[in-house]
């Protein structure tokens, strides 16, 4: 998989979700699948248990099924999943 800022367009639910980075300390070692996301969360479920977590406090590491892993800002993934398709993101790199 090529990593370009239209990553950000992508569809997380269904895949795995780490969050490496957080200003909430509760947040921190969350991983699991993504089960569900809203305008400013994602519904993870970690050991059993759905844990939702803000977006905009943390730093996501996701595992997509080729294998590819990304770090993402989580305030670049704030909003509605059907907006972000109109979103566009300067390139960073």
């Amino acid at each position: 998989m090529i990593i370009t800022p239209d990553i950000i367009r992508r569809e997380f639910i269904g895949t795995h979700g780490l969050i490496s980075t957080s200003t909430h300390a509760g947040y921190l070692g969350i991983s699991g699948p993504v089960l569900d996301e809203t305008k400013n969360t994602f519904v993870i479920q970690h050991e059993g248990k759905t844990k939702n977590v803000i977006k905009d406090l943390s730093v996501f590491q996701f595992q997509f099924c080729d294998g590819t892993v990304v770090e993402i800002d989580g305030s670049l993934l704030v909003g509605r999943p059907e907006d972000r398709l109109k979103k566009t993101v300067k390139r960073l790199w």
